[in-house]
Formats: structure tokens, sequence, C-alpha cells
């Protein structure tokens, strides 16, 4: 693991959580913004 000694900084029970809330975060984000600024987004989930 080349990143291995970042668990000495941050604790593994609080650094993991952060880190797959930030990325479902993200997530979240970039996938309205993609509904909200094309219209063929939603007509594609109606089955369109």
């Amino acid at each position: 693991m080349n990143q291995g000694r970042i668990w000495c900084i941050v604790n593994p029970t609080v650094g993991l959580p952060l880190f797959l809330g930030s990325v479902a975060i993200i997530s979240l984000i970039v996938h309205y913004s993609i509904l909200s600024s094309t219209t063929w987004m939603a007509a594609f989930f109606q089955g369109g």
C-alpha cells in the first residue's frame, strides 16, 4: 500500500467514513447536475 502511513495520522474509524461519505456526496452532486442540465437523461429514465 503506497499511502499506508496516513493511518498513523488519521484513525481509520474516522477516515474511512469521511472518505466514503465524500465520494457519495460528490457522486450525488454529479448525478444531480447531469439530470438538471440535460433533457435526454430524464426521458431515458422514463423509458423514452
